[in-house]
């Protein structure tokens, strides 16, 4: 989703932006939001504020979807 060796943690809009294009691809029932172990690269504030922006997208976008996944 992001380049996670980068300290730039994502905005929850950009995430959203990328789960819909994933979407657009992958059925939902398929997609899955993971984060990347590569967070054990950056600082606990990093990576706490990529998570809060990663959890917060997913649910944004889930409760949006409209078929059953």
């Amino acid at each position: 989703m992001w380049d996670i060796r980068s300290p730039r943690v994502p905005q929850v809009d950009e995430v959203e932006k990328l789960l819909a294009t994933a979407l657009e691809h992958i059925p939902a029932r398929q997609l899955w939001v993971n984060p990347d172990c590569g967070l054990k690269t950056r600082a606990y504030k990093e990576t706490k504020a990529s998570i809060e922006s990663l959890v917060a997208a997913t649910g944004a976008v889930r409760a949006s979807l409209t078929v059953a996944v």
